[in-house]
């Protein structure tokens, strides 16, 4: 009986085709997105091609200036009242020298046509402002630290929090962005807040403006936009938006970058899960916005918001 030879497997197949020359045409898809990267599509500026600020810089960079911040929680356990100033020193001048770097890379990356010894001396004195304004900043976080404290009965104690939960990581992060903001670093500073995006589920635009006390309990799909302000002792719970309702363009029919098109919170508000509040409004102190409220309207000071009770009318009534 003659034994029929079975087909070639797909693999085996596969190999002789891997081994084709030419297989992928490569020269024709290369010289297509040259076309498109510097004719069809371009979107570079003109003149010499520059380096991006590094993701995985700034990763480190926040890490740092987090372990110096709370060197005890982030950084080394064992540091005692005879080291620990060695160690936050250590860790805060090499965040600062990277985030220098950084600086200088984003300066130059979306800046206009500069001279790079200008650019880096500049780089140096923004840093230096930066570094400035940390220990202030540092007391900021423990008010955010003591309102969660308050805020979550199930609480126990500050480092649970403080290493914990992602409302303390995102405003951690965030007060270091919106530092960065402030000073003119805009690249850098919009590249961190994506970075405790990622990290926590927290979106906070580095713009926003926000006061002392700042809890974000559970957190997940928290949406902050760039012009947002709120005041002191404000607590919100996850899947909340602070949001624009509209984008008022120019005459000629482009969007007005920065304009106030982001809601004001006043001190002592609270909003629970899932509200959604929209436009350039003012929520007045004190008031609660109750869970899966829509908003677009001003809130007077003390006032209580919750969704419409839907009520079905008998027929012929």
């Amino acid at each position: 009986m003659k034994r029929e030879t079975p087909p070639p497997s797909p693999r085996s197949s596969a190999g002789s085709v891997s081994r084709q020359p030419g297989r992928w045409q490569l020269d024709r898809i290369v010289a297509e997105l040259r076309t498109s990267r510097e004719e069809t599509h371009s979107i570079r500026r003109d003149g010499e091609a520059r380096r991006a600020p590094s993701r995985d810089a700034l990763e480190a960079i926040l890490d740092g200036l987090t372990e110096a911040l709370f060197p005890r929680h982030y950084g080394q356990s064992d540091l005692d009242g005879e080291n620990i100033d060695y160690f936050v020193g250590n860790t805060l001048s090499a965040a600062l020298d990277s985030l220098s770097a950084q600086i200088h890379r984003g300066a130059l990356f979306v800046g206009d046509e500069l001279e790079p010894g200008f650019v880096h001396e500049e780089a140096i004195e923004l840093t230096r402002a930066f570094a400035t304004q940390l220990p202030p900043v540092r007391g900021l976080l423990i008010n955010d630290l003591r309102a969660a404290f308050v805020g979550d009965p199930a609480a126990r104690n500050f480092p649970e929090i403080l290493i914990g939960y992602p409302g303390m990581t995102a405003i951690i992060h965030h007060r270091l962005a919106h530092l960065l903001y402030q000073i003119g670093a805009r690249l850098v500073a919009r590249l961190m807040s994506e970075i405790a995006h990622t990290r926590t589920g927290i979106d906070i635009h580095p713009g926003a403006r926000i006061g002392s006390g700042f809890f974000i309990d559970h957190g997940t799909g928290v949406v902050i936009g760039e012009t947002a302000i709120i005041g002191n002792n404000v607590r919100i719970y996850q899947a909340v938006t602070l949001g624009a309702r509209h984008f008022p363009t120019d005459d000629e029919g482009h969007v007005i970058k920065g304009d106030a098109r982001h809601p004001i919170v006043e001190d002592e508000v609270v909003i629970y899960a899932g509200a959604t509040i929209l436009g350039r409004i003012t929520i007045g102190r004190g008031s609660t916005i109750g869970g899966n409220v829509w908003l677009t309207k001003d809130v007077p000071p003390n006032s209580i918001v919750t969704q419409a009770t839907a009520r079905n009318t008998p027929s012929g009534a």
